[in-house]
């Protein structure tokens, strides 16, 4: 089997595709299933992020070489054994190749998806696998009337059992010590854009200029902004699955961020021979591009020199778990903390945004009593 990746030549509907996976038999002709597939699950299908092109397109190249090694039939789903397809996969997946336990479910979802659209494509009668009701963690405490399920789930039989490692957030030391650390002003605004709105690192590398303005010459008087994030508003921003939603972000910041735009972005803007529509800039004035990924670097290389282990996705967990503590240790009226917090990060279900209510559970009582005024008072300090 081959994978390769298209050029600008790939072109569909009259749009050109770079990057689209494509994959190969070994005669160098089209993989016709496979490609169908990628055709209607990452261009008409439920995905329309290019980020899951890589990891579809490698799944299913692992897969059919998998397939081919051992001289096996992809649509042979009644091949008579007690053991699937599929389900032999994940074994190799866990026993030959030790791949991590994520990283096995993340294949075998893409590749059930494949089977998935076999069916209805009519190219296998049945599925290689199957559902059974599974038990599932039951919420207890705070906000437990947000479980329905009755304590079950259907689950894929093939799929092992997920034990997800509760996220890592930095607690207020932490955040001190980070922050004191960053002594380059455009790498501390992007780690404050991060802990004060939870934002996902694509959601800040294309945060827009045009969102900043001076709080205290805007006729509003509010103490939290309400900041609309639209993909669709000419400004840049890209949001995940380019769903429009609203954040809300303190006066207090909101005054910092237009600070760092008068006084301190400029140094970079005049580097950029065309006017930019982000907020942050690299050190040639450009936006950062492919995602923000850099913004890992500038993150994971502060925290080193400040002697600790983070990265651009921790700081959204830090923000996300420290707002939840402070919504419930001083509940506004009317206020559903975690609905609040579903809001502000963007997740289309809020049972994603529960785990966090794991981590607010398990977290003594010395916790934040509140969170952005401390950010704030930081800023004051420096």
């Amino acid at each position: 089997m081959e994978l390769v990746w298209a050029t600008e030549d790939l072109v569909i509907a009259g749009q050109p595709y770079p990057g689209f996976p494509i994959l190969l038999w070994e005669s160098m002709e089209s993989c016709v299933p496979a490609n169908q597939f990628f055709r209607h699950y990452l261009l008409r299908g439920a995905i329309g992020s290019r980020q899951s092109w890589p990891s579809t397109g490698r799944a299913l190249y692992d897969f059919f070489s998998f397939i081919q090694a051992h001289e096996l039939d992809w649509c042979d789903v009644d091949r008579g054994e007690a053991k699937s397809l599929v389900a032999a996969y994940r074994d190799y997946c866990k026993e030959a190749c030790e791949l991590a336990p994520n990283t096995t479910r993340q294949r075998l979802t893409y590749i059930c998806k494949f089977y998935e659209y076999a069916m209805k494509e009519g190219w296998v009668k049945r599925l290689p696998f199957a559902y059974e009701e599974r038990t599932v963690r039951r919420e207890t405490g705070f906000l437990a009337h947000v479980d329905a399920s009755g304590g079950k789930a259907m689950a894929n039989d093939v799929m092992p059992r997920s034990h997800k490692a509760l996220p890592k957030f930095l607690s207020m030391a932490e955040i001190k010590s980070l922050l004191a650390t960053a002594d380059n002003p455009h790498h501390q605004i992007i780690m404050r854009l991060a802990l004060h709105t939870g934002l996902r690192r694509e959601e800040i590398a294309t945060f827009p200029l045009a969102y900043v303005f001076d709080p205290d010459k805007a006729g509003r008087t509010e103490r939290n902004l309400r900041i609309p994030l639209d993909p669709f508003d000419g400004s840049g921003m890209v949001t995940k699955r380019s769903k429009p939603r609203y954040i809300y972000v303190s006066r207090k910041f909101m005054a910092e961020l237009y600070r760092y735009v008068t006084k301190v972005r400029g140094e970079r803007a005049s580097l950029s021979k065309t006017p930019q529509k982000a907020l942050l800039l690299n050190q040639s004035g450009e936006p950062y591009s492919d995602g923000g990924k850099s913004l890992n670097r500038i993150i994971s290389e502060t925290g080193k020199r400040a002697g600790i282990k983070v990265h651009t996705h921790m700081l959204r967990h830090t923000y996300a778990t420290q707002t939840l503590v402070s919504l419930q240790r001083n509940p506004a009226n009317g206020l559903d903390p975690l609905v609040f917090l579903q809001r502000q990060l963007g997740h289309s279900s809020i049972q994603t945004t529960m785990v966090y209510l794991h981590l607010v559970n398990d977290m003594a009582d010395a916790a934040v009593l509140a969170y952005d005024d401390e950010l704030n008072a930081l800023a004051g300090a420096a």
